[in-house]
């Protein structure tokens, strides 16, 4: 029992014990005693996905691994409110968004919310007949209104942009995200619209099959570059950069796919340093370089010699682009480090970094961007299971390993 009781109390003050051997009476313990400042194994992601929805526990689950086939959605209270994101400017979109919001109203007796700038649209502010529905919904402002604890669960309408929208629009808890193929690759969005009421019924009566896709948690420090003035002791007047900690910005993203670092406009090669928690583990000098989730894998990591990871893989990817270096390979990091990129001080230009494709930014000497795994994923609810989806997407969308078949040789020719 005191055993037991030392075990526990050095568990809880991040010893680990190392026993070797298996007599009752007789064993022999190696402890190590020192703390991580970073996990390797990134953070227990968190199983909550806005005001009612949750994972549905797996008793069998053995630490916070689970077979992708059993991660199952369902819902601590019936859903009644709903975020329909539909892509701006798609006149192919208009019936399928009326229909929907129709059902949803209607039938469902659901609490719509959709963006101001979405009934913007004439063809749908000039619909009289749609007018009765428009009343209403509830209506919200990007960057300006808080929806995160009002909505129970998401649907897109569009392409894989719509899912990535819905992502920026929530940096802390996502609700499920059901995201319909209206757009033009759809890697992201496995449903049909043309069964969609028996579709979304199921997803309200819950128990349905759910990919958590990570997200990265990423923060840029910027310098304050802002002339300070002061005045010396013999009255001369003195022009000098702010440098005190409050003088810098901090901006916080969670990002989907992919934090892209690139040249710009500049002609000459980007120079940027990357450090490993804290650990400078090389310099990247090319067109750039790409730190994507398994997810954003199979979208510009993919295009610039990345291989395809599953979004259940819990991993960071870091891809150069254009790397002026033949050995340089792209390489997978466990999720949870702590990655730092810095402009290099030997760089002859400044860098851009842009998050999931938006926010692009001038990055100068002094700058920083930390990124990590986010507590934070999307939930995106699948239409069969995470495997088969992933793989009929990479079938369908990105046509992978497609060739033409090999001729079947007959026994006569197998001879000669």
């Amino acid at each position: 029992r005191r055993k037991q009781e030392a075990e526990e109390r050095g568990r809880r003050s991040g010893i680990v014990s190392l026993k070797f051997g298996t007599s009752e009476h007789v064993f022999l313990s190696v402890i190590y005693c020192f703390r991580r400042n970073q996990s390797l194994h990134g953070p227990s992601p968190v199983t909550t996905f806005g005001p009612k929805a949750c994972m549905l526990q797996n008793p069998q689950a053995v630490m916070h691994i689970q077979d992708p086939a059993s991660q199952r959605l369902t819902w601590n209270k019936p859903p009644k409110s709903v975020l329909v994101i539909k892509k701006i400017q798609d006149a192919s979109l208009l019936q399928p968004f009326k229909e929907l919001c129709v059902f949803l109203t209607e039938h469902k007796n659901m609490i719509v919310y959709v963006e101001k700038k979405v009934l913007a649209d004439p063809a749908i502010a000039g619909d009289e007949s749609f007018g009765t529905i428009i009343q209403k919904f509830c209506t919200f402002r990007e960057d300006l209104d808080d929806i995160s604890n009002r909505v129970d669960f998401i649907i897109c309408l569009g392409g894989d942009g719509t899912l990535l929208y819905a992502s920026s629009l929530f940096q802390e808890s996502v609700p499920p995200v059901m995201a319909f193929h209206l757009g033009s690759l759809g890697f992201l969005t496995p449903f049909s619209f043309e069964t969609y009421q028996s579709q979304v019924t199921q997803i309200i009566e819950g128990n349905t099959a759910i990919i958590l896709r990570s997200r990265l948690r990423v923060r840029v420090v910027k310098e304050s570059r802002e002339k300070k003035a002061r005045v010396d002791e013999k009255g001369i007047l003195i022009m000098s950069n702010g440098d005190s900690e409050g003088s810098r910005k901090a901006l916080q993203y969670q990002v989907l796919n992919e934090v892209v670092v690139d040249r710009g406009p500049s002609s000459y090669l980007s120079n940027v340093d990357l450090f490993l928690d804290g650990h400078l583990i090389t310099t990247v000098q090319g067109d750039g370089v790409i730190v994507s989730t398994p997810t954003g894998s199979t979208a510009y990591a993919v295009a610039a010699g990345a291989s395809m990871i599953h979004p259940n893989v819990p991993a960071i990817m870091i891809t150069p682009i254009c790397p002026h270096s033949l050995s340089f390979r792209p390489i997978v990091v466990p999720a949870g480090v702590e990655l730092k990129i810095m402009l290099s001080r030997e760089a002859r230009n400044t860098a851009w970094v842009s998050f999931d494709g938006r926010k692009r930014q001038e990055i100068c000497h002094g700058d920083s961007i930390t990124i990590t795994t986010s507590c934070f994923p999307v939930p995106s609810i699948c239409f069969r299971d995470p495997v088969n989806d992933w793989f009929e997407s990479l079938a369908q969308c990105l046509h992978w390993n497609v060739r033409k078949k090999q001729n079947y040789l007959s026994s006569e020719e197998d001879e000669f």
